[in-house]
């Protein structure tokens, strides 16, 4: 009975700075002072609008969700989603909706904002659309359904990841931008230009400098835009993403003070007009400006935090500064990129119209301090250069060698010691390397522990590897080993198991695990079973067992290791069925093949596609259904692509000099002596080659692991390269190699990899950790530095004269064939398998 009232803190907003200011007041221990109640407007709790796209390519609500309504009830928050706030009864000390009026003493607005839409007659016609929440989606999903066509209106971020979305509904897409080149507030004419290419490389059209006058009917298409100069464009569905404006109208009609062209006037601390109101995120003017990105409103959300508890945070603008990856194109922008803010700026630019790359640097009058950059095509350079510019680090003696190529005189990555105590490593938690300093020095002894201290890079994800970089490297300065050990049943590394396997002749897990196995953590509350070893080690291990002695992963030791995919010798799907991906070397294939791969996929009712390795996938397979797939192609003379394992996959190919009229060389045959060569051979991650017929680079062979482009004398080598999350150009290793030169330069690149590589890591990323880098590489594989080349070429000799198809040994065996059903005490196939069709094919429904 004499429990004290708590005063009630409401918070209007729930979306991704709206969560993470409830999350900043639970860890500042705000419930204690505060009955908090929290209103969403939409019915889904807080999701990442970062990753919003993905909604489209499989994610759902619940994966895009940010926390669980559980969080909320176990802090006591009170939280009441799909019910807006109409309006603010100041006098009152209320808030208004739908359901009724509820008290406040304090308010926090995290209302963020709405997209923009011009004022273009027409623009509220059906199948005209907004790109902003899931129920958005939602409505493009499906008005996508009965369209062919789509255009987005804008060509800034928002616009372009509204652009790829369409793009994945199999629409024709087109973008409209009123200014000059996309993306006018990151980069400049040059950088837009190559933006441009890349975009419209990817099959969507780019109409810039346009200005739509009006919406119309159409007459081959529901909508006809109309342009400034009369041109005209039609089109089944518009997505409008010209921008966002903040939703300001409670505050507006609440008379708060409001921003000239919007937003909710705050100061340092979050406060607004009214001291008993805050406002945070989007909505949100301070200094008379309003930031549209997601980590300053996390800074705001802190600062707010400390606000209500009476604490002496203040808010001092933020960096926006942004790393992009739009439609697969690298994107970045950092400071003042285009120097038009920074009195007597000097500007480096670097192109490469080949690779299609493009950095520019903004360094100080002096040329002492980085000012601001523009990337596109290369992200690589991003983080070197953001802390060069956030922590005013002097630049080198040349500046222009922070954005020269790999290979160049190009300036090498500042390492950890060189990072102030204040440089930024996540600026989404706005984490310093001081604080993750602090956090090891309170007992924080690996990168799990430094995240859950810290939070850094548990946002967006971008800082990990320079996070990781930074924990090791701490430890390692105060004398804490850091564990490189594989998992807690070998205390090796990838590397020394390799070693040991190799030297020692093993060819069996459990021997390993007897004579080299750790006996620590295997008692009780081990992950596993003494001598059974885990989810890391076992497929490893399988890994370095086959790229020593290439025994098929089949035989009984070794089926236990391997995953999902490496058990059943296929990829699966996310509906629990499998995908089938015959070989089809350098992407040649007889009329022959191609009909037997059309009956085979009409007789188990298979999806198809073509895929960009110059194959042709099967999809939908049923797990019972496997061999006798592949017991009809390997009949027809197709064997194992191996798409589902650590291995060579694709050796993609021009037609060369066989038919086109700029080849040198025979690409394809030496795609098919490649792929033949190699196939089979396990590795710690995906191989990639690919073979151009000359220097046109129609294959694309420097985005792969191996690279191979025909001159007149021979063969140029490229190695290192991939495409996929964080693509990088591979680079040129040797030039006009004859046939067996190059066959045997490859052979020793693939197997010194396959020696000194980490665990699942890409050929790309052990290059960049390689010390001594590619001038090393050279040395050990062109020179012979270490005397192991002739070793080398043995091994893969071994591993090459052992190859069987995996497939073909599996059928034959009935023992093996065991395997292949949905449940070990019924025949019957899996009932939660469901179908729909969808453009003439089967997909999972």
């Amino acid at each position: 009975m004499n429990t004290p009232v708590k005063p009630q803190l409401i918070v209007i907003g729930n979306g991704m700075v709206g969560h993470h200011l409830v999350e900043q007041l639970v860890e500042q221990g705000a419930t204690e002072r505060y009955a908090i109640t929290v209103f969403g407007e939409e019915r889904h709790l807080a999701y990442d609008r970062v990753h919003l796209s993905e909604y489209f390519s499989g994610r759902d609500a619940a994966s895009l969700a940010l926390s669980t309504a559980d969080y909320y009830a176990e802090h006591g928050i009170e939280l009441r989603l799909h019910e807006a706030v109409t309006a603010i009864d100041r006098e009152a000390g209320e808030v208004v909706t739908a359901q009724g009026r509820y008290a406040y003493d304090r308010l926090v607005l995290a209302t963020g904002s709405y997209p923009f839409v011009p004022p273009i007659p027409g623009n509220d016609r059906e199948g005209c659309l907004v790109y902003r929440t899931l129920e958005d989606l939602d409505a493009i999903r499906e008005a996508a359904e009965t369209a062919t066509t789509g255009v987005v209106v804008g060509g800034g971020l928002l616009g372009l990841e509204a652009a790829n979305a369409l793009r994945g509904l199999d629409l024709d897409t087109a973008v409209v931008e009123f200014a000059p080149r996309l993306m006018p507030m990151q980069v400049d004419s040059e950088g837009g230009e190559l933006l441009r290419e890349k975009i419209e490389a990817l099959g969507v059209q780019v109409l810039t400098g346009r200005a739509t006058q009006e919406i119309v009917d159409g007459e081959a298409s529901r909508h006809r835009m109309v342009f400034q100069d009369e041109k005209v464009l039609e089109t089944d569905l518009i997505v409008f993403s010209a921008g966002i404006r903040p939703r300001d109208e409670l505050a507006r009609d609440s008379g708060l003070e409001i921003g000239e062209r919007g937003g909710v006037v705050i100061d340092d601390s979050c406060l607004t007009s009214d001291p008993a109101i805050l406002a945070v995120g989007e909505v949100a003017l301070w200094n008379n400006s309003i930031f549209g990105l997601v980590a300053p409103g996390y800074q705001m959300a802190k600062v707010a935090a400390a606000t209500l508890l009476e604490g002496n945070e203040a808010f001092k603008g933020a960096d926006m500064s942004t790393k992009l990856k739009l439609m697969g194109v690298d994107v970045g922008s950092i400071g003042d990129a285009h120097g038009d803010r920074t009195p007597g700026a000097r500007q480096f630019r670097f192109l490469d119209p080949l690779k299609q790359q493009y950095r520019k640097l903004v360094v100080s009058s002096d040329g002492k301090r980085l000012v601001g950059a523009m990337l596109v095509g290369d992200n690589s350079y991003y983080d070197t250069l953001l802390q060069y510019y956030a922590n005013r680090i002097e630049l080198p003696e040349d500046p222009a060698s922070l954005i020269l190529p790999a290979g160049s005189e190009a300036a090498p990555a500042l390492g950890p010691d060189a990072l102030p105590a204040t440089a930024t490593i996540c600026s989404c938690h706005n984490v310093t390397k001081a604080d993750v300093c602090s956090a090891i020095d309170g007992g924080a002894v690996d990168l799990g522990a430094v995240k859950g201290e810290t939070r850094a890079s548990t946002g967006c994800g971008g800082c990990a590897a320079l996070l990781k970089t930074l924990v090791d490297h701490e430890l390692e300065s105060r004398g804490v080993e850091v564990d490189k050990s594989i998992c807690e049943h070998f205390h090796y590394t990838r590397q020394e198991l390799y070693d040991i396997v190799r030297v020692e002749g093993i060819k069996t897990f459990s021997e390993l695990m007897e004579k080299h196995g750790s006996k620590v953590g295997h008692g009780l509350g081990s992950s596993s079973a003494p001598g059974l070893g885990c989810d890391i080690c076992k497929p490893a291990v399988a890994s370095i067992l086959a790229s020593c002695f290439n025994e098929p992963i089949t035989d009984a030791a070794h089926i236990p290791l391997q995953d999902t995919n490496d058990t059943f010798m296929a990829n699966m799907q996310k509906n629990g069925t499998y995908s089938v991906v015959p070989r089809i070397a350098g992407g040649e294939i007889t009329p022959d093949k191609l009909v037997v791969l059309g009956q085979v996929a009409q007789k188990y009712e298979l999806y198809t596609k073509i895929t960009g390795g110059q194959r042709i996938d099967l999809f939908g397979a049923r797990l019972e259904d496997l061999p006798a797939i592949w017991g009809e192609l390997i009949e027809a003379g197709f064997e194992t692509g191996h798409a589902y394992g650590k291995s060579t996959r694709t050796v993609k190919s021009c037609v060369g000099s066989t038919w086109c009229r700029y080849g040198v060389q025979d690409s394809v045959g030496m795609a098919i002596r490649l792929e033949d060569r190699y196939k089979g051979l396990r590795a710690p991650h995906k191989l990639k080659f690919a073979v151009s017929g000359c220097a046109r680079e129609c294959a694309e062979a420097q985005s792969k692991d191996v690279g191979v482009i025909a001159t007149e004398n021979g063969w140029n080598l490229y190695v290192c390269g991939n495409g996929g999350m964080r693509p990088r150009h591979a680079e040129l290793f040797a030039t006009d190699l004859s046939d067996e030169e190059l066959f045997r330069t490859i052979d020793r690149f693939l197997m010194f990899y396959i020696r000194t590589a980490d665990r699942l890591q890409r050929t790309s990323v052990w290059r960049e950790n390689l010390e001594g880098g590619l001038d090393y590489l050279k040395e050990v594989i062109l020179e012979d530095s270490l005397g192991i080349n002739d070793e080398l070429e043995r091994q893969m000799q071994t591993v090459i004269d052992a190859y069987q198809c995996e497939w073909a040994n599996a059928i034959s065996d009935p023992e093996k064939l065991k395997r292949f059903r949905s449940f070990v005490n019924d025949a019957r196939p899996d009932p939660d398998i469901i179908m729909t069709s969808e453009r003439g094919q089967l997909r999972p429904a």
